[in-house]
């Protein structure tokens, strides 16, 4: 199995340091356990449209440390069901890391990224050239290859499917 290449817009470029995603859904949402509710929250402090704008495939980018803090899967979840693809950031938070790598989210850390896009651009991240595109401005940038594993946790949709292949390959 091959990893797909990413090819989306840039839904919302997060410039702050150590960017705490529960900020994404608020405080206040962590704990809503319906996925469309959790959704139609997300982005809101930022912009109220932004569920409607947003299209499968779309992504989001980040600065450095991305991730920081206590890493909760709601605010993901809710991006996932609104059909975005993966993040890029300048680096992440290590416990945000391995969780979104273990829930199988294609992440990129690419040192850069924030001067490469802008809202809305269209991007395209290519694995196997280890290269983001940006296909509106005609510039590009490398990034930094997964591990063996990360890849493989992420071609297979998280660590649980991750395993269960393992076992079986073994």
């Amino acid at each position: 199995m091959a990893l797909a290449d990413l090819k989306g817009r840039v839904a919302w470029v997060f410039e702050e340091e150590n960017f705490d995603v529960d900020l994404i859904v608020g405080v206040k949402n962590i704990k809503i356990t319906d996925i469309a509710e959790l959704a139609k929250a997300a982005m809101e402090a930022y912009d109220p449209d932004f569920a409607k704008l947003v299209r499968p495939g779309d992504m989001i980018v980040g600065g450095g440390n991305f991730g920081y803090g206590h890493p909760h899967y709601p605010p993901l979840r809710a991006l996932s069901h609104l059909g975005l693809r993966g993040i890029l950031a300048e680096s992440f938070s290590p416990g945000f890391w391995r969780g979104e790598i273990s829930m199988g989210t294609p992440l990129v850390s690419c040192p850069g990224i924030l001067g490469l896009v802008k809202r809305w651009d269209e991007i395209e991240v290519s694995w196997a050239d280890g290269v983001v595109r940006n296909l509106t401005q005609g510039t590009s940038l490398p990034f930094e290859k997964l591990s063996a594993a990360d890849r493989l946790m992420v071609e297979t949709g998280g660590l649980v499917p991750y395993l269960k292949a393992q076992l079986q390959s073994a």
